[in-house]
């Protein structure tokens, strides 16, 4: 591993941290602007590492496309976490764990994948999302475990 890309990943997990910290904000919708705001900063960073230019409003749009694209079964728990919250009392209860988890690993797939694409010379210009779809879900998966895994004291695997 190379010196940009371990930067790289450690940019990734701090913003993993972040973003699912923004989703324990308690009001609706807030919570779902501080995480994309992480997340874009995320990538903001890691362009930065890979000079490459971040255009705010393209990049947005990847990220929005990327949700629906890749997320399916993932994205409804993150749904209902966030309509759980929603509900007076409980609701926060409920919701807050299973939107945390989402926002967590869906910011660290969304790093590594750009961290991928940048390493192999690509930039946000050229970025294809179906060509990364199996690694975004495997990152998302290797995310949920380690954001489950941090939830419970436990350690994830390296």
């Amino acid at each position: 591993m190379n010196v940009k890309e371990q930067i790289a990943r450690k940019i990734v997990k701090r913003y993993m941290w972040w973003s699912a910290g923004g989703a324990l904000i308690p009001i609706p919708a807030a919570d779902m602007a501080v995480v994309t705001g992480a997340q874009l900063k995320m990538l903001a960073e890691i362009a930065r590492v890979y000079d490459i230019p971040f255009e705010k409003v393209r990049v947005k749009a990847i990220v929005g496309s990327l949700t629906g694209y890749f997320l399916q079964p993932s994205l409804s728990a993150g749904v209902l976490g966030g309509a759980l919250k929603a509900i007076p009392g409980v609701g926060a209860l409920l919701g807050t764990p299973a939107l945390v988890v989402f926002a967590g690993a869906y910011a660290y797939a969304l790093g590594r994948v750009f961290i991928q694409h940048f390493e192999s010379g690509g930039t946000f210009l050229d970025f294809e999302p179906d060509t990364v779809k199996q690694y975004f879900r495997a990152e998302f998966a290797e995310g949920r475990k380690t954001a489950t895994a941090r939830g419970t004291g436990e350690r994830p695997e390296a």
